[in-house]
């Protein structure tokens, strides 16, 4: 893969890196850089992983050593469970890994978390981080972030620690995981550990704009549990205006654009789709480029061809289903 291939599919989908210099002069240096991403194992991987997960993907592709990491510890200071209720999940999350084909290194958090020397470089950030600037965060991660605990403030430094103990060259999460990377970079003469951040966006709700896909909120993402009629279901009734001239329809604000764009596109390289060319009736086509699919959306495609909100709405269902449908099985 020559270096210009590689450099858009590194950073094709993505809000941010921090920064391009530096990556490029990775990228130059070291032949197998590594990138990590972290999870809680909170609940069955959802729409909203699947965004980082191809992102990964993309990664490994890219020449990286790719760690899945899943962040036992940190969704028990993040009270996002009970020790054996985690302890269930992990070995979920496990199966779901290896069941998506991603061919990382799974490290769990607990495997090394409680070493010695892990302990002392956690205690030296804490002495040097406000409690304010934990709290600030946490905000787009915490659970009830209005009564926060002290082991949500943890949660944080040890992120950071990881990075480093993990010998991280490329920390990569959505755009919730920005305030926690940039401390990171901020007390990187404090670790002796240098990484680069890269950023993805974050697919709003199913419900529409505004509001965060969630597992607490029912209807607003979708599970790889989700049986095949739940997925058709819940695609159905999300939110994906189209008509008003007023609101130009893109990956930002529109849940089904957004999952068109950040996972089917990367997975398969196009999406089948009836397309309206002027006859009210659509004929099914494939699309190769995004922008192409969110022009015939708006109506804005050059030469007249539309692409009607129930119509696409059914195509990404069935997307969907192709992928889940493996990893689902696994589950039985």
């Amino acid at each position: 893969m020559d270096s210009k291939k590689r450099w858009e599919l590194i950073t094709r989908n993505t809000e941010e890196v921090i920064t391009e210099p530096e990556l490029k002069e990775l990228l130059k240096k070291k032949k197998k850089p590594v990138a990590y991403c972290g999870y809680e194992p909170n609940g069955p991987l959802h729409l909203g992983h699947f965004v980082t997960v191809t992102k990964l993907m993309d990664l490994e592709k890219a020449g990286f050593k790719v760690i899945f990491f899943i962040a036992d510890v940190h969704a028990l200071l993040n009270r996002k469970g009970q020790e054996e209720q985690i302890k269930k999940e992990v070995l979920a999350w496990k199966k779901t890994v290896k069941a998506i084909g991603l061919n990382a290194e799974v490290i769990l958090g607990s495997s090394f978390q409680f070493k010695e020397q892990y302990q002392k470089d956690v205690m030296r950030i804490a002495q040097e981080s406000t409690i304010k600037r934990g709290l600030k965060s946490m905000q787009q991660i915490a659970r009830d972030i209005e009564h926060a605990t002290i082991s949500q403030l943890w949660y944080p430094i040890m992120q950071v620690v990881d990075i480093k103990h993990l010998g991280v060259d490329l920390a990569y999460g959505g755009m919730e995981q920005r305030k926690i990377h940039m401390i990171g970079r901020e007390f990187r003469k404090l670790t002796k550990h240098n990484f680069v951040v890269l950023h993805t966006p974050l697919i709003t709700s199913l419900k529409g704009p505004g509001q965060k896909m969630s597992k607490s909120v029912p209807n607003s993402f979708i599970s790889i549990r989700d049986k095949k009629e739940d997925i058709v279901k819940k695609i159905r009734n999300a939110y994906c205006p189209q008509g008003d001239p007023t609101i130009s329809q893109n990956s930002q604000n529109n849940p089904i654009l957004a999952i068109v764009k950040l996972i089917i596109f990367p997975m398969f390289g196009e999406i089948c789709v009836k397309v309206d060319k002027g006859s009210g009736h659509g004929v099914e086509e494939t699309l190769k480029n995004y922008k192409d699919l969110e022009n015939a959306f708006n109506g804005k495609s050059k030469d007249g061809r539309a692409i009607w909100a129930d119509d696409l709405k059914s195509a990404v269902a069935e997307y969907l289903e192709k992928i889940i449908a493996p990893i689902r099985k696994n589950f039985k």
